[in-house]
């Protein structure tokens, strides 16, 4: 039975807040961020980096390093708090 991505539920996790929340500038803020999402279509959980030096919103494909298929992966940093979202949803 083929897996419908659709039928896939969206998962995310809150991160710890970053420092200097006010200034999201690659010089204030710890890039060494991890966060973790479960494959849609394994169901393994994979802990990914959150480089926020590249941007307060993030979307690229990721493929499952267990099951080798594409995730895509959102992250998004609050300007005011600095709270990190990170989540996934299948791609298909």
């Amino acid at each position: 039975m083929k897996h419908d991505p659709q039928d896939a539920p969206r998962t995310w996790q809150e991160v710890e807040d970053v420092d200097e929340p006010e200034d999201l500038g690659a010089q204030q803020i710890d890039a060494d961020q991890d966060a973790s999402y479960s494959c849609w279509a394994c169901g393994e959980d994979i802990v990914i980096p959150i480089d926020l030096t590249m941007g307060a919103r993030q979307d690229y494909v990721e493929d499952c390093p267990v099951c080798c298929r594409p995730n895509e992966i959102h992250v998004e940093v609050e300007p005011e708090s600095g709270h990190i979202r990170c989540w996934n949803d299948a791609v298909g």
